[in-house]
């Protein structure tokens, strides 16, 4: 994420504001004032994403206002509500709780001119389709497993002769995208390596239960000798119960946001590959959608893509 040093201060709704003005004027014409609610500031990779949009935006300019509601979908709609009522938000940013609850909020954002940008697709809203005046914002599962996928089928053509006992290490149920990736990442590996077998399945939240879990699976399938993770957690996970283990784990791909300890492994080669969200460049772009809308909230908002990047050993 972009770093850098700015002041602070508190401001209404239980936010932080930094930068300029954050009034608007008596003619009516929006603040520069970013109003940023994401699920929790209390998340590292949330609290650094804030980082980045409040460095970003003093740059260009902005004032940025930071909301946490720290996964409360009532608090996130109250807040949110507040500052579009009070005339303090220029602009909305919004990782939502919980969509189905923030059509109304949008709506009324929509009402007022307020550009909003936010999580998933419109349907997650109760819209019928784009909107004038609200920018989508999601993430490509389908195109991430197909890419997962498609480097373990690689690694395992390349290093054990087309054959390997597979561990897919998912994410927990109600996770965001969990049937697009999953789906897609099978179907991409047996299409890529058609004599592979994923002989073990566990849904993994941390990297402590995914280790121990791993070394379980490895006690009823001795022959696991590649592995496929929807998330960071489990592909250091496995790692972890595989060294453990005393046994070499030639094949291992995973999907993420980038942690330094997953990189560190695709940099080293213990890692055949990671499919990594650019989170750094969709804030940029998140962020100039929304200037642009500023000046036209009557035009109709984009559907916007996470951009992706598949990083492999050696990078």
């Amino acid at each position: 994420m972009l770093a850098a040093c700015s002041s602070s201060g508190t401001s209404a709704a239980g936010g932080t504001s930094t930068g300029g003005a954050a009034a608007a004027s008596s003619a009516g014409t929006l603040p520069k004032t970013l109003v940023f609610s994401p699920l929790s500031l209390q998340v590292p990779a949330l609290k650094g994403l804030a980082t980045g949009v409040q460095a970003y935006g003093k740059v260009k300019g902005w004032t940025i206002q930071l909301q946490d509601p720290n996964y409360n979908a009532t608090t996130q709609q109250t807040d949110l509500n507040t500052v579009i009522n009070s005339g303090v938000a220029g602009a909305l940013w919004i990782i939502a709780v919980n969509p189905s609850s923030l059509g109304s909020t949008l709506k009324a954002a929509q009402g007022k001119g307020i550009p909003a940008l936010t999580n998933g697709v419109p349907s997650d809203y109760g819209f019928s389709g784009l909107q004038p005046g609200i920018a989508f914002d999601v993430i490509d599962y389908k195109a991430a497993g197909t890419a997962l996928g498609q480097q373990l089928g690689a690694c395992i053509n390349s290093k054990l002769g087309g054959n390997a006992q597979v561990l897919f290490s998912r994410s927990p149920v109600g996770t965001a995208g969990k049937a697009d990736i999953e789906n897609s990442a099978v179907a991409a590996l047996k299409a890529t390596a058609p004599k592979a077998t994923i002989v073990s399945n566990l849904d993994e939240s941390a990297q402590a239960t995914a280790q121990t879990d791993v070394g379980n699976a490895l006690q009823g399938h001795p022959g696991i000798n590649a592995v496929m993770a929807t998330n960071d957690e489990g592909t250091l996970g496995a790692q972890g119960a595989f060294a453990a283990a005393g046994k070499s784990l030639p094949c291992v791909t995973g999907f993420g946001g980038g942690n330094p300890q997953v990189l560190s492994g695709v940099k080293s080669g213990s890692i055949y590959a990671v499919v990594q969200l650019q989170f750094t460049a969709d804030m940029v772009q998140s962020f100039n959608t929304l200037a642009a809308m500023q000046a036209d909230p009557k035009t109709v908002g984009p559907q916007l893509h996470v951009p992706q990047k598949i990083l492999t050993a050696g990078q």
